[in-house]
């Protein structure tokens, strides 16, 4: 039997107020926050975190395919999920795919993995799951959503929570939507998203999926229901017969947001995140339809929840308040500001990206064989004794490091300055210099330890740049 082996999150640092939103626009204070992505992070990047969160203790050569949900790729016409598997360090035969459009492409990602591995296609699979959404400044959308990434590692062996079934229904309904030529979601009038729309298709598809292995919801010990807002899950669950009180599973729409494609993986992970042996799950996405699952929780969850994985709960605790509504609209690029008088970026190289994507995504330096000194970038003739020619791959992403030197530079041309430049120590012996990101700069001292993590550092001429940075480490 096919389930999940391993579990994973990413929740950004930094937090809006709501109540900060209606302030800006003159409005009536609306109450709870939404998670909110750095300027420097996008889909790719939560998701390339909630995955190695997941990968902890996994070794990746294990892992026979990889998929990628999100309605928000940052390319219309390249694989994100590519990126995702060099980043990670995956073997080249891995098999990879991007599954959009539908803000259930994160079950529909399960559900395609758990076909790969019965079908003897796959032995492993990783599924990730991403999204930042854009509602209309002011809007109910812009109040909603959030950002936020899960992913999850599926398997035969080592299962913390067997997939017993899945049920899905498909509806064509203009009900939430976003065109090609759209940066912001739409909505039709409330009453027909919620009746015909959200109410009707989940209802229809957990009544089914109860009836199809007859079962009743008192079978179950948590329900997970995809929300679009705080209230709409009450209506279903209730009709349905579920106890809100004790059955249903919190969406999290005061602390983080709608988070998309990422919210029904994200809530059952954090049902997981509780869960005891012997639990059985109902989970129900929406998105132009619905996927139902049914899982069993086994003994093998305690053993993930005892490792030093961030999850939801960590992330949950892990927060920083925006200061003001003005710099998530900068972030978004939704207001211009005056740009620095400086040279326009020049348009990074194919080629140099093509040759360096093993050092640049994966952050692989060398480690010199005769004195073992690892170093970085990698190098022909060793800084220390002098050995040519005489190096094997090192990895550092994944190394722990703490803070050389560091300086902030005001002059710098950047969208949150100043830009906090670094000189990196890890633990083992090599340096890297890089940017700072999700920093105070009043806390930023010497000797504090640090965290890679990987970042989007410029768009220009139609390409995103990603590298690593460093970054306090979040407990």
């Amino acid at each position: 039997m096919v389930g999940i082996t391993s579990y994973g999150a990413y929740i950004p640092i930094y937090r809006l107020s709501r109540a900060d939103i209606s302030r800006s626009w003159g409005g009536a204070a609306i109450p709870g926050e939404k998670a909110v992505a750095n300027f420097d992070e996008d889909s790719i990047t939560m998701a390339v975190a909630a995955a190695r969160d997941c990968m902890k203790g996994i070794d990746v050569s294990k892992i026979d395919s990889l998929y990628f949900a999100s309605t928000s790729s940052p390319y219309k016409e390249k694989q994100a999920a590519a990126t995702i598997a060099a980043v990670l360090d995956m073997k080249p035969e891995i098999f990879s795919m991007d599954i959009s459009q539908s803000l259930r492409a994160g079950t529909n990602a399960i559900t395609t993995a758990m076909d790969s591995i019965n079908s003897n296609s796959a032995k492993n699979s990783l599924v990730c799951a991403a999204d930042i959404r854009l509602g209309l400044p002011n809007g109910p959308r812009e109040f909603a959503y959030g950002d936020g990434a899960a992913a999850f590692t599926l398997g035969k062996d080592k299962i913390i929570a067997t997939i017993d079934g899945r049920y899905s229904v498909s509806d064509v309904i203009i009900d939430v939507w976003r065109s090609d030529k759209d940066t912001f979601v739409r909505s039709w009038e409330d009453r027909f998203v919620k009746e015909k729309g959200y109410n009707k298709i989940v209802y229809d598809a957990v009544s089914g999926a109860l009836k199809k292995y007859q079962l009743e919801p008192k079978d179950f010990s948590k329900a997970i229901f995809y929300s679009p807002d705080g209230r709409a899950v009450a209506s279903v669950a209730t009709k349905l017969g579920f106890d809100i009180k004790t059955q249903i599973q919190d969406t999290m729409y005061d602390t983080i947001g709608n988070t998309g494609t990422a919210l029904a993986p994200m809530l059952l992970i954090a049902a997981l995140e509780q869960a005891k042996p012997g639990d059985k799950l109902l989970l129900a996405s929406y998105g132009d339809g619905c996927d139902v699952f049914i899982l069993t929780v086994t003994p093998e969850i305690e053993n993930i929840q005892a490792k030093n994985k961030r999850g939801i709960k960590v992330h949950l605790q892990s927060k920083k308040m925006l200061p003001s509504y003005e710099k998530y609209l900068r972030w978004r690029d939704i207001i211009s500001v005056e740009p620095p008088p400086r040279p326009p970026l020049q348009v990074p190289s194919a080629v140099a990206l093509w040759r360096d994507r093993k050092r640049g995504l994966a952050l692989y330096g060398s480690k010199c064989k005769n004195c073992g000194l690892p170093q970085y970038p990698a190098q022909r003739i060793c800084i220390k004794c002098q050995a040519k020619d005489n190096f094997e791959d090192y990895c550092f992403a994944n190394r722990k490091a703490e803070l050389f030197s560091f300086s902030h530079d005001n002059l710098a041309p950047a969208i949150d300055p100043p830009v906090t430049l670094s000189v990196v120590n890890f633990e083992g012996g090599g340096r890297i210099q890089c940017d700072m990101t999700d920093r105070d700069i009043e806390e930023v001292k010497v000797g504090m330890p640090v965290e890679m993590t990987f970042r989007k550092i410029r768009y220009t001429g139609g390409i995103y740049d990603y590298w690593w940075k460093c970054m306090p480490i979040r407990e």
